[in-house]
């Protein structure tokens, strides 16, 4: 089993996430990630993809989805000319004397603290996947309380894989 992962370009149109997602669940496509915003133009949302198969399983991915009205462009995103990021929100349980130790995991990792309660800190993280899942497993000695994760977004590197839309004159 390999990932990859997916940019569609689609049309921003009621019920365009549930069709893309239903296509993956009738063919029994498993999906790893999947994010979903508008772009600079209001008329399409970016969605980025993260499935887990075959060669096979993913070559179909990209065809099945490719055939759907809305979509307006695929593309496969090469880790090695891609950025990718994911944002992490998680909630810890903080003691007094647990407090600094937490603090300190989150500066090596330039995590921010965005709240603090009595009994918790709600740490926020942006990196990649696996910076990510460092980052709990150096948390692993204290309570998490509640995570909260976005999935990754990318974009391909430099201006020559840029998609441009253009309208047919009717």
């Amino acid at each position: 089993m390999q990932k990859k992962t997916f940019q569609l370009l689609v049309d921003n149109t009621s019920g365009v996430l549930s069709r893309i997602s239903g296509l993956f669940s009738r063919r029994g496509y498993n999906i790893e990630s999947i994010t979903a915003g508008v772009t600079a133009d209001p008329r399409y949302t970016r969605i980025t993809i993260v499935a887990s198969g075959d060669d096979e399983i993913l070559d179909q991915i990209e065809k099945q989805v490719s055939k759907l009205v809305d979509v307006r462009d695929i593309r496969e995103l090469d880790p090695d000319d891609s950025v990718f990021r994911e944002l992490a929100l998680v909630k810890v349980r903080a003691t007094a004397a647990d407090r600094q130790g937490i603090i300190a995991v989150a500066n090596v990792f330039r995590a921010q603290i965005i709240d603090v309660g009595s009994e918790n800190l709600i740490i926020e993280l942006t990196g990649s996947q696996s910076k990510i899942e460092a980052f709990l497993k150096l948390l692993d000695g204290y309570e998490i309380l509640e995570l909260a994760r976005t999935g990754v977004a990318g974009l391909s590197r430099g201006i020559d894989k840029v998609v441009y839309i253009e309208e047919s004159c009717i």
